[in-house]
């Protein structure tokens, strides 16, 4: 059974293991590449292009520097902070906030668009 209650709800979001977060960290595809693979949305991975869509940093393009899981955050190769001591910081973003607009492709990202229903090509 699926629980409703809310605090049931976040103490299994906030424990969640690694496999787990993979999964909850999915972003939503493109128009193009909802059309070109036939899915509207997958877990993101390092190397992937997006772009963000809410927020200060709205508009920024990026391809995906890591998956800060623990965190529920991405970080992008261009979006940094400033330290005071001149140190640069990547920001972290939640993997909801962006758009993926190029998926980097392996084997396994293939199986999982034609396990998902989609078309490879």
């Amino acid at each position: 059974d699926v629980s409703s209650s809310r605090s049931k709800s976040r103490k299994a979001y906030f424990n969640a293991p690694s496999s787990a977060r993979r999964v909850m960290m999915s972003a939503p595809l493109s128009k193009e590449l909802r059309e070109q693979y036939g899915v509207r949305s997958m877990p993101v991975r390092k190397e992937d292009q997006v772009v963000v869509v809410r927020g200060s940093k709205k508009g920024q393009e990026g391809t995906i520097s890591s998956v800060y899981r623990l965190k529920f955050a991405i970080q992008l190769e261009k979006l940094t902070k400033e330290k005071s001591n001149g140190a640069s910081v990547p920001l972290n973003i939640h993997p909801s906030k962006v758009v993926i607009t190029k998926l980097h492709l392996d084997k396994d990202r293939k199986a999982l668009i034609a396990r998902k229903g989609g078309k490879s090509e």
